[in-house]
Order: structure tokens, then C-alpha cells, then sequence
């Protein structure tokens, strides 16, 4: 009788998880990003790239490391939560490499004067770069650049999100063009498709999966050697409640044969990642304990 009494017991249980893994399963996810008045914002930002060029027998490898702290001091928040920010690069210690030349460094916080071809880095550092206006879902609704010759990426500048609440497992894109130079001086525009997928939503941080494809059919090593650095993988974590990214990693590792001629070959391995940083902020004249989750 015990065995008979516990097996229905036992399999209304297992109904009941799987009821509410349905439940889960099912349930739409809005995601938004919040900004409130006064407030900064800082990501440790780290990026390290690797190219290895082989052209007639002859390899030469190229390494730039780079760690920096993005900053965004919000300046305004409108009533449709859109937010006006200044866009800064607080500090940044950068290192490049490269065969049969001495390593170069440079770091914003100890070094007077900047070395050979980092001074435009040096004049962009604790500056404004720009001043923008960015909505609820990440699109950049008026930029006001301030450092005229920063290589500031103009397109989009965080993940974009989607207009509708959505369940785990729907994803959305972000077109855009990138723009590669021809042998002639010319200019071809290459359509890529960036999109993203809800993978997974714990303790109120989303897990994003990131991947960009490139439309445009291309047959030329020569173009696909400027292509290959935005065929990229990664995933972002975003916090819901707080309406911020708290961190991401993005990836490339990617290879091209006849850029240069055949007997040529191009090896990119690029990782960039970015982290919140939750220690003290100044907000509206005060300083504040970050959030902690």
C-alpha cells in the first residue's frame, strides 16, 4: 500500500517541476536601460588583439594589449527615460608589440609624455568625447562629439535591445555597414548582421549570446582581411532591475589565406571584455556605495 500511495505522489511531483519549467520557459523578459540624474557609470575595459602575417616566406607577428576605464556621467534623464551622458575614457594603459621593433608602452597615470604615435590617445584621455543622447533600448538618438579626431566608434555604442518583451530562446539583430577600401581607392560597403539571443535569465541577469555575420558574398582575400575583426562571438551579461551591462566578452579568431598574393596568410585572434565596476561613485555631489548584487 506504501508503494502504491508514494508512486502517484512521486509523479504529481515530477508534473509539478515540469509545469514550472514550462512556466519559466514561457514567461517575457523586458529589457531597458535606466539611468538616474547625476550618476556615473565606469567599465574596466580590456582589449587584446593578435594578428600573424605571413607574406613570401617571411612571418611577422603584431600584439596590442589595452586596459582602460570607460566612463559615462549622465548629465540628464528625460521623462521617456532616455538619457543624456558625457562619454569618457578615464585612464588607459596600452602596450604594443611587434616583430624586430622594441615593445612600445604607454599609461595614461605614470607617464608624463607619451610615446610615438600615442599622442591623439594621450589628448583623448579624462576629455568628453562625446556628449550623448541615448534612448531606453540603446539607440543613439543625438551624438555631440567633442574630440574631433578620437576613434570613437560612431555606430552603435552598447547593446541594442528589443522593442517587445521576450521569452528565453528569441533572438533580434542590428544591421549595419562596414566600409572597406579597394585596391583602386575606392570604397565597398560589406552589410553585416549583428544579432542577438536570450539564452538564459538567473537572478535577475540576462545571459545574451552576441554574433556578427557578414551578408555581402566576398571572394577577395584582400577584402576579407579587413572583414574578418568584426566576425565576432561573445556574450553580454545584463541586469535587468538595474537596467545597465554588467559585463561582456567578445571574440574573433579568424584566418585568411591570399591577401597578399598566394603565398600569403593572415591569422586575427582578438578578445575584448568589459566589466562594471561597483566601488564608490560620486552621484549628484555625494559620494555613494555602488550597488551590490
Amino acid at each position: 500500500m506504501r508503494t502504491l500511495s508514494y508512486l502517484p505522489l512521486g509523479l504529481l511531483l515530477a508534473a509539478a517541476i515540469v509545469a514550472s519549467a514550462d512556466a519559466a520557459d514561457a514567461r517575457k523578459y523586458t529589457l531597458r536601460y535606466k539611468f538616474h540624474d547625476g550618476e556615473t557609470l565606469r567599465w574596466q575595459v580590456a582589449h587584446r588583439n593578435n594578428t600573424r602575417t605571413s607574406v613570401s616566406g617571411t612571418t611577422k607577428n603584431a600584439e596590442t594589449s589595452s586596459k582602460s576605464v570607460k566612463l559615462w556621467r549622465v548629465k540628464e534623464v528625460k521623462s521617456d527615460g532616455s538619457a543624456v551622458f558625457e562619454h569618457l575614457v578615464e585612464n588607459v594603459d596600452m602596450r604594443h608589440q611587434m616583430t624586430g621593433h622594441p615593445e612600445v608602452r604607454y599609461n595614461s597615470r605614470t607617464d608624463k609624455k607619451p610615446p610615438t604615435g600615442y599622442q591623439q590617445v594621450a589628448k583623448s584621455v579624462g576629455v568628453p568625447l562625446s556628449k550623448i543622447t541615448m534612448d531606453v533600448r540603446g539607440r543613439v538618438v543625438r551624438r555631440d562629439k567633442k574630440v574631433e579626431q578620437s576613434k570613437e566608434n560612431p555606430g552603435c555604442i552598447t547593446v541594442p535591445l528589443p522593442e517587445e518583451p521576450i521569452p528565453i530562446g528569441h533572438t533580434w539583430s542590428f544591421p549595419h555597414e562596414i566600409q572597406a577600401k579597394l585596391n583602386s581607392g575606392g570604397i565597398k560597403r560589406i552589410k553585416a548582421l549583428q544579432t542577438f539571443t536570450l539564452k538564459r535569465v538567473k537572478t535577475g541577469v540576462a545571459t545574451i549570446d552576441v554574433a556578427t555575420r557578414i551578408l555581402t558574398p566576398i571572394q577577395d582575400p584582400a577584402l576579407e582581411s579587413q572583414v574578418m575583426q568584426y566576425r565576432s562571438r561573445g556574450t553580454v551579461r545584463f541586469d535587468i532591475d538595474a537596467g545597465r551591462v554588467l559585463g561582456q566578452q567578445m571574440d574573433v579568431d579568424q584566418h585568411v589565406v591570399g591577401f597578399s598574393g598566394q603565398a600569403s596568410s593572415l591569422h586575427y585572434l582578438n578578445r575584448f571584455t568589459e566589466e562594471l565596476l561597483r566601488g564608490p561613485v560620486r552621484t549628484a555631489g555625494r559620494s555613494t556605495q555602488g550597488s551590490k548584487r
